[in-house]
């Protein structure tokens, strides 16, 4: 099961060449470029870990492409993604986010039912990775 979360999630993997367009459209913009990462990808999960800092006045493409392989050097079996933050208003904003690295197998989720009071039922999504500690789930 793949994960889809944020731009381009439902097409196939982007290739470096398409990263790096995607990402020399944020920096044209004057958006900020920060990579992220996580060995639990649930959707409510959106505090990934940070690699590195943001890369505020970066404006090259070829540099957050280095950040990219070396975060993909470094956790080889995690999702990464990359983030562009527009800063125009005053405030960050998220305007694209998108997956650059995937682990090998993704175990996807179960749909955990729990009855509650007066017979209602309560659904919640559980990643099959938690199963085991961080750091091994890949």
């Amino acid at each position: 099961m793949r994960i889809t979360q944020g731009t381009f999630s439902f097409l196939p993997d982007l290739s470096d060449a398409q990263i790096m367009k995607q990402i020399e459209y944020g920096l044209d913009n004057g958006w900020a470029i920060a990579i992220e990462y996580t060995d639990d990808p649930h959707p409510r999960n959106t505090y990934w870990e940070m690699f590195g800092i943001p890369m505020f006045d970066l404006r090259d493409a070829a540099g957050v492409m280095a950040e990219v392989s070396a975060c993909r050097r470094t956790f080889p079996n995690h999702y990464i993604k990359v983030n562009a933050f527009d800063a125009s208003r005053g405030r960050e904003s998220v305007r694209l986010s998108f997956i650059v690295n995937r682990p090998g197998r993704e175990p996807g989720f179960s749909l955990v039912r729990r009855e509650g009071a007066g017979r209602t039922l309560h659904y919640t999504t559980r990643a099959y990775a938690t199963d085991r500690p961080e750091g091994e789930r890949y």
